[in-house]
């Protein structure tokens, strides 16, 4: 397979690593950085994230704290394949060197202790995407599973603003409808689902209605495809993913779909693709189908450069 440009939103391997004691260069998960060869250029946003039903006595923004001391930690440690990137600048600047470029986002305000005024620390931390929520209902907002007719409160209100300031962007992942909706009315930057796929595709609660889709699109922002099992179809293959893929681009979305895998995050993803290292398979599965250079580029790699 060819070597291509990858630029993926979603990924848990710094919370699988703060578990396992694993380090991002070589380790048994989906992500390991001595396996990025396989890739002209590599891009990950890195998430930090940590179940609030799971909350430690210390609170919540401890826990964010730990998890960015070890990604600084493995920044470190590889400087000769990673580098941290806050910008599409910095990241076309690092692809040219060769190294891979990290970016951060936060899945769940709850590490944050839903606070506006911790956000000035995630901007200083390079954060550029939140998830309002994860699956746990906090005081932001309700989720697509738990308060699931609960939308933005007013402190959810004001902690997009101050994000967004912050030249921050809300990733709607996880996010109620009614919390979606709400948040369409207010943001004035491009909203991002990091990592969701098509619900008329397969019906799950995680997955985006086209309105949804399209609001998407209609801010300027992008949808990351998820390999997650459970919300691509049943026993799914790859042929099933892009099921997902070819709904979006028929809503319009050539310049609003792209890929946030969610590896790390999940116990089994499509058949053929086992860990990062397998993503070129997709690429030459649509390649076989038809799909320009144009539009791999975009859904492969420009889609989301755009928006940083």
């Amino acid at each position: 397979m060819k070597k291509i440009r990858y630029f993926d939103a979603h990924c848990d391997t710094i919370f699988r690593s703060f578990f396992t004691g694993e380090g991002l260069r070589t380790n048994g998960g989906h992500i390991a950085l001595d396996r990025a060869d396989v890739f002209e250029a590599y891009a990950q946003v890195f998430t930090f994230f940590f179940s609030a039903d799971d909350a430690p006595e210390e609170g919540m923004l401890s826990i964010a704290k730990k998890m960015y001391d070890l990604f600084t930690s493995e920044l470190e440690k590889n400087r000769d394949l990673m580098t941290h990137c806050k910008t599409a600048a910095d990241i076309s600047k690092n692809a040219e060197t060769g190294k891979i470029s990290a970016v951060l986002s936060i899945e769940g305000a709850d590490l944050l202790e839903c606070d506006p005024d911790n956000i000035e620390l995630a901007k200083e931390w390079g954060v550029r995407l939140i998830n309002p929520t994860w699956n746990c209902a906090n005081a932001l907002s309700g989720t697509h599973c738990r308060e699931s007719d609960r939308g933005l409160s007013d402190l959810g209100r004001a902690f997009v603003k101050t994000a967004e300031q912050a030249n921050i962007m809300m990733d709607v992942s996880h996010l109620s409808e009614k919390g979606f909706w709400d948040l369409t009315e207010i943001a004035e930057k491009p909203i991002v689902a990091s990592h969701s796929n098509s619900r008329a595709v397969f019906d799950h609660s995680r997955g985006l209605t086209d309105d949804q889709f399209k609001a998407i699109c209609q801010t300027g922002g992008v949808v990351g495809l998820n390999f997650y099992t459970d919300f691509v179809g049943v026993d799914p293959c790859i042929d099933d993913l892009i099921r997902h893929l070819e709904h979006f681009l028929d809503l319009g979305g050539e310049k609003h779909v792209a890929l946030g895998g969610d590896l790390d995050g999940c116990e089994s993803t499509v058949k053929e693709i086992t860990g990062f290292q397998d993503v070129p398979k997709l690429y030459d599965a649509l390649e076989k189908r038809g799909y320009s250079k144009e539009l791999l580029e975009d859904i492969f790699w420009n889609n989301w450069l755009r928006i940083f």
